[in-house]
């Protein structure tokens, strides 16, 4: 299926339509999901929030701490002409264009779920491609076992990188078999409109079944690497912030429980619903920490 940003859906049209674009994505997308036409594979069954909880209600610390800050603050960034570094462990090596790495024609939607750390949700629908296929056209040599993410430097753009609440520039990262995942995708929209400033625009990585912080917005670099790169969470408190950050209800964070979450748009006295496993792609995901210590490598 083949989307262009002049094909933006109203919301209104989107929301009734939703289940039907899900199915045909999910069809499309069985060989890479072994799915059976069922949309759950990609795309959740949940209502999505309204494109103004999502764009006023979320973190972005580059513009500030409140949850209303990014939507006030974001304006001033420019994303024309905007270049992402891929390098390292690649065959091509080199700076790209967002077109280059997302095509109109390669879009795909994605409602994806996002649980916060801070133990609040939301549903959302992206557009964008799978990471794998970026990663693919680079050329990712045998070596290499991380892919080390990058965000935007740049103070006069971005007035929260002059407080030091963190090491700035933004880092993350992820295991590359995390990162080669069908599910993992570099968004560039969301419904069916270009990424909005507060929500990383131009691009960012959207990883379902972690903690929200793990989907770094504005990314500038992509390494390949064969070691385990720095992140800007686990670097400030390691105790609080693994490198996984799998979204898990039985470790708790130090401060809080993790066993429950609160659905942003619920309305003030909305309840709290039991959070799952992987943030409810456990099916697909698992097999990935296979043997592994969840609660260790948290």
């Amino acid at each position: 299926m083949k989307l262009r940003w002049s094909d933006v859906t109203p919301q209104a049209d989107f929301l009734n339509r939703r289940t039907f674009l899900g199915a045909g994505l999910a069809m499309l997308a069985t060989p890479a999901l072994g799915l059976s036409g069922k949309p759950s594979g990609f795309s959740t069954d949940e209502k999505p929030n309204s494109f103004e909880d999502i764009t006023n209600y979320n973190n972005f610390y580059e513009f500030g701490t409140g949850k209303t800050d990014p939507a006030d603050y974001a304006g001033s960034l420019k994303t024309a002409g905007w270049q992402v570094a891929i390098d390292g462990m690649v065959d091509k090596p080199g700076s790209y264009g967002v077109e280059d790495l997302a095509p109109d024609s390669a879009l795909e939607e994605r409602v994806y779920r996002l649980r916060c750390v801070e133990a609040w949700s939301m549903v959302i629908p992206w557009l964008g491609v799978p990471l794998a296929s970026v990663l693919a056209k680079a050329g990712v040599q045998p070596g290499a076992k991380y892919v080390a993410f990058r965000t935007l430097e740049d103070p006069a753009q971005m007035p929260g990188q002059r407080s030091r609440i963190l090491d700035w520039p933004y880092r993350e990262g992820l295991r590359l078999d995390e990162a080669m995942h069908p599910l993992t995708i570099l968004a560039t929209g969301l419904y069916g409109k270009v990424l909005p400033n507060q929500n990383g625009a131009p691009i960012r990585l959207v990883v379902p079944w972690k903690y929200g912080f793990k989907s770094i917005k504005s990314v500038v670099s992509m390494t390949l690497t064969d070691k385990q790169p720095q992140t800007s969470w686990q670097m400030l408190q390691p105790s609080e912030y693994g490198f996984y950050a799998n979204v898990n209800p039985q470790v708790d964070h130090p401060r809080w429980s993790q066993a429950t979450e609160r659905r942003i748009g619920s309305g003030l006295f909305g309840g709290r619903q039991d959070t799952l496993m992987f943030n409810g792609y456990a099916d697909q995901v698992a097999d990935l920490y296979a043997g592994m210590d969840l609660r260790k490598n948290y």
